[in-house]
């Protein structure tokens, strides 16, 4: 493997990585502290779409991690920034929660049910079959169709949950039509999400527990890729992958000192 370039930027997911199932992982506040104080750019990563920058902030600060929130990228957001670039002031019908309608708001979509120029399915607990329903006929009466990510469950303390990518798939299977996912691994999640911290791939690293989504959009990317073990990745799924990481860790806490 070719050398690279020292890392001037970090990357990081946030579930699996710097918290699981809302307790943070040891180490993740020595590494935000180091970050920090180090003046390097970071950005702290979602596929969910539910929370809006200032929710995460919060949430993160409740566990001791104290990330501004102007350093938290998440799907919603990309959506938004994806929407503004092809079709500017549109209107969409979404399912979703405040992450995401608040993201579409701020760049100024008009959210609606009457002949919307996209369909935009986003995370959300209480998913409704009238919703989908009506988000199935709007993509078939021509609604382009758009998902903020393709994870397909997530995590809660009961165990998984369906998520975006599982309804996006009975929305398909109902219409024909795949939506355009904007989230990991998309690389274009990655590359507005350097954009926005003046970043060059080249010198930026990626941090993730999962190898289908984070190393795999780092890797698109161009970036040097950390896998961590304390998410859903163990060592003998790494294998089972055509790609790998740059480096593998248990955790964090091992990057500490890299910042």
């Amino acid at each position: 493997m070719a050398e690279r370039k020292p890392i001037e930027s970090w990357l990081t997911d946030m579930d699996g990585v710097l918290m699981h199932e809302g307790v943070p992982v040891p180490g993740a506040d020595a590494f935000i502290k180091r970050l920090r104080e180090s003046g390097k750019p970071f950005l702290v990563l979602t596929n969910n779409s539910i929370y809006t920058p200032r929710d995460l902030q919060a949430r993160l600060s409740r566990i001791g991690l104290e990330v501004p929130y102007e350093s938290i990228w998440t799907s919603a957001l990309a959506t938004a920034k994806f929407m503004d670039s092809q079709r500017p002031n549109g209107t969409a019908y979404v399912i979703g929660e405040a992450g995401l309608t608040t993201a579409l708001h701020d760049i100024g979509y008009i959210l609606t049910d009457h002949s919307p120029d996209y369909v935009v399915l986003g995370e959300t607990r209480t998913y409704s079959f009238e919703a989908i329903t009506k988000a199935i006929r709007l993509i078939n009466n021509g609604a382009a169709f758009i998902a903020t990510n393709p994870d397909e469950t997530g995590p809660s303390n009961e165990g998984p949950l369906p998520a975006t990518g599982s309804v996006a798939a009975l929305i398909t299977k109902a219409t024909g039509r795949a939506p355009y996912f904007v989230g990991k691994p998309n690389p274009l999640m990655m590359r507005h999400g350097l954009n926005a911290i003046g970043a060059h791939s080249e010198t930026s690293a990626m941090i993730g527990d999962r190898m289908d989504t984070d190393v795999l959009a780092g890797l698109e990317a161009g970036m040097e890729t950390f896998l961590v073990l304390t998410g859903l990745t163990g060592p003998g799924d790494i294998d089972k992958h055509p790609f790998k990481p740059s480096h593998v860790v248990d955790s964090i806490a091992d990057l500490v000192q890299l910042v």
